[in-house]
């Protein structure tokens, strides 16, 4: 039943994805594999997409996918399983706050998970980076790298490093380059 596995796919990505909705990647990223609800491509999209709206980006594609499979109360089912670990999570620590905040062991366990949040989300970003700029996968060839993709990425990101344009800036601004590159 397609509506079970959405909500026990989001509500886990809700419970494990610590880190905000970036981390929500590798398991969207899980889901594109296993399921087959959407493609790498448009997982990119969604990413761009997510990232160009308002609210969260986990919230964002969560609703994305649920709406795209079951229609809008698909999509309120999706976000509704992505962020109830995180009210039942905040609810619990809200009572123990203190307590919580100065334990060591839950401090230690923070500290290892932060490498490891950034190491999934590297890991999802590099098939999205492959995605983005390889024709069809990565390739050693120069003919299956997209030529267009490399040249705006690299460009944006020196110009991000250089003088960090606001992101809406970024988006308006790419967004344009792509119709008029698409012309």
């Amino acid at each position: 039943m397609l509506i079970i596995q959405l909500i026990l796919e989001f509500f886990k990505a809700g419970l494990f994805a610590i880190g905000g909705g970036l981390a929500t990647i590798p398991f969207l990223y899980e889901m594109s594999y296993k399921y087959g609800w959407f493609s790498i491509d448009t997982l990119t999209t969604m990413i761009a997409i997510s990232e160009s709206t308002p609210g969260p980006m986990g919230v964002n594609m969560a609703t994305y996918v649920g709406t795209n499979l079951m229609g809008i109360g698909g999509g309120i089912i999706t976000t509704l399983s992505l962020v109830a670990p995180s009210i039942i999570v905040i609810c619990i620590i809200a009572k123990m706050l203190t307590k919580f905040r100065e334990n060591k062991l839950i401090q230690s366990v923070f500290c290892g998970l932060r490498p490891a949040v950034v190491a999934l989300i590297m890991a999802a970003c590099s098939g999205i980076f492959i995605s983005a700029l390889f024709v069809n996968g990565f390739t050693l060839s120069l003919k299956g790298i997209n030529w267009i993709h490399v040249v705006i990425f690299a460009g944006l990101l020196l110009v991000y490093f250089w003088k960090k344009p606001h992101p809406i800036l970024v988006i308006v601004a790419t967004g344009v380059l792509g119709v008029l590159l698409n012309l």
